[in-house]
């Protein structure tokens, strides 16, 4: 018989419970819970769509397709990653340590290409240097019309768009490396016996290697992931390959299929971006001083410069010219309530979801400063995965059971109420904005997780003294001084998202176009010059995020 109270009550029995709630059941804990399972349940989506073979498919893909898919992809990857790793080390070398005319400028002039879309250079490129194009045509005026010019839509001229968008990932992580190894470093070389290139290529290079493959393999998954650059250029990738099969095939089974194959490529390559990550460590704190810096001197001064304003020049200022001369000259055509339309709803898609992943990233970061542990740690891994999968692959991972639990509450309606719903959650916003939480949940995360690594545990300790608990902590002491990290996670979001193609592209309303959409919609048809608009406009909206950039570091 339990032992009974005074007053004849039994004893409650709630303590435990309440022991395993707070330990298991915390409510911080559920919510990172449910973000890290959102970002496994597009995985799972695609990996365990093997249990469905859709063997018709595969045999026409392996008979017209499956062998170019391969070997575009492997060309795109050995071309990209050569290329950006020859300009990104080439630039943060001269940027960081010598001295010309220019260097201060260049130094954070050549992030620049960072706001510039792959496939706005696509088009811009192919609209200026295609045959038809006007670089084309006058030098068949000048030089006659059997003068030989490079194939513009050819492997080559892809490789060599994504190289000039994505080789600011090299050239940042690079000079970070080369900045802190200082011109002492080759000199210390020189002393004993090496001369400067000998120097340069078996001391300076071989220590900055991790951060240079960090970069390298950044770039590897930015190129695979990419969807506007290579359909505009007609080149087949698995990010092509996976928007046909579902679109062009209508079977959602092979896309996911697809994408589990991307998938896999994707997370060797994460594995190892994580293990040349951790091998980053920097032995000196100080920056190169100016009067560290080597000197070019003669003609090598002049052919730094050059250089690098040959590389910002095609990768930005060419271009940007280009969008400026055809947004003039269609301006009065394009500029109509169609136009307001699109960019109203790229602004709501973008503010949405900045918003989301804000919201859910402040929690991410709260909950792991409150519960350092293992578990914790994991989750909040996990939730932050959703940078490594491209848009196609979690627009068939969301889609997917988005539909299934669509159709589930439709089947249920009908057999229990006999309620005729219709659908309730595809051809809505959801499924996008879930899609965007997944993709973009990392960058809001390091913003706001930086922040709040800012604020210091004593200033928990006074306030807990002060009896600010829980919610009431984080409301009252710890959001007003996040404010510039969630301010900074809102702005780089919000433009990732008006930017984003694929997920947009493959998930969004009947009828729900965007600048990105439009975009997509007119240089498939050849429109370069209307396309120009809406280009720019994505491209200023870029630029915001870079500045913020700059203004934060020291280049």
């Amino acid at each position: 018989m339990p032992r009974q109270e005074a007053n004849g009550a039994a004893p409650e029995r709630s303590a435990v419970p309440a022991f395993l709630r707070r330990q298991f059941y915390d409510g911080w804990r559920v919510t990172t819970l449910v973000v890290a399972v959102l970002v496994i349940i597009p995985l799972a989506v695609v990996m365990v769509s093997w249990l469905q073979p859709a063997p018709e498919i595969w045999r026409h893909l392996s008979e017209t397709m499956l062998g170019e898919l391969l070997r575009n992809t492997f060309w795109l990857i050995v071309g990209v990653s050569f290329g950006t790793i020859l300009l990104g080390v080439s630039l943060a070398w001269l940027t960081a340590i010598c001295e010309f005319p220019g260097r201060s400028i260049f130094s954070w002039a050549l992030l620049l290409p960072l706001a510039m879309p792959a496939y706005v250079l696509a088009f811009v490129s192919l609209g200026l240097f295609d045959y038809a194009g006007p670089v084309q045509s006058q030098l068949r005026d000048w030089f006659g019309s059997d003068l030989w010019f490079p194939d513009v839509r050819s492997t080559g001229g892809v490789v060599t768009v994504l190289t000039l968008v994505l080789y600011p990932y090299v050239y940042l992580l690079s000079r970070n490396a080369f900045l802190t190894q200082g011109k002492r470093m080759l000199e210390a070389a020189e002393s004993l016996g090496c001369g400067p290139w000998r120097a340069f290529f078996q001391i300076v290079l071989p220590m900055a290697r991790p951060w240079i493959a960090g970069g390298t393999l950044l770039v590897i998954m930015e190129s695979l992931a990419d969807f506007g650059a290579v359909s505009i250029f007609n080149y087949d990738t698995f990010t092509t390959a996976i928007y046909k099969a579902w679109f062009g095939f209508f079977s959602l089974t092979a896309a996911a299929q697809l994408a589990s194959c991307l998938v896999l490529l994707v997370f060797v390559l994460l594995v190892a971006e994580q293990r040349m990550r951790s091998r980053m460590r920097f032995t000196e704190g100080r920056q190169s001083a100016a009067g560290e810096r080597i000197s070019l001197v003669g003609w090598r001064r002049w052919c730094a410069s050059g250089y690098a304003f040959a590389v910002l020049g095609v990768a930005f200022l060419l271009p940007l010219l280009q969008l400026l001369r055809w947004s003039v000259e269609v301006f009065q055509q394009e500029f109509t309530s169609r136009y307001v339309g699109l960019l109203g709803h790229s602004l709501l898609l973008g503010l949405s979801a900045a918003l989301l992943v804000c919201c859910c990233a402040l929690l991410l970061a709260y909950t792991s400063r409150r519960h350092p542990d293992p578990l914790t740690r994991a989750l909040v891994r996990i939730a932050n995965l959703g940078y490594a999968l491209p848009g196609t692959v979690l627009a068939v991972g969301i889609f997917i059971p988005v539909a299934a639990l669509d159709n589930t509450i439709i089947d249920l309606s009908r057999s229990l109420f006999s309620i005729e719903t219709g659908q309730l959650l595809q051809g809505t916003l959801v499924i996008m904005l879930l899609a965007y939480l997944v993709r973009f949940m990392a960058a809001g995360f390091q913003a706001v997780d930086g922040a709040m690594h800012r604020v210091t545990p004593s200033i928990d300790e006074a306030a807990r003294l002060a009896g600010y608990r829980g919610v009431h902590l984080l409301s009252r002491i710890h959001l007003p001084m996040l404010r510039n990290g969630l301010l900074t996670a809102f702005t780089l979001v919000s433009v990732d998202v008006m930017k984003e193609m694929p997920i947009t592209l493959m998930t969004r309303p009947f009828g729900w176009d965007t600048l990105a959409v439009k975009i997509y919609e007119l240089t498939s048809e050849g429109e370069w010059q209307r396309a120009a608009l809406p280009a720019l406009t994505l491209l200023l909206c870029g630029l915001v995020p870079i500045i913020a950039l700059m203004r934060k570091s020291d280049v």
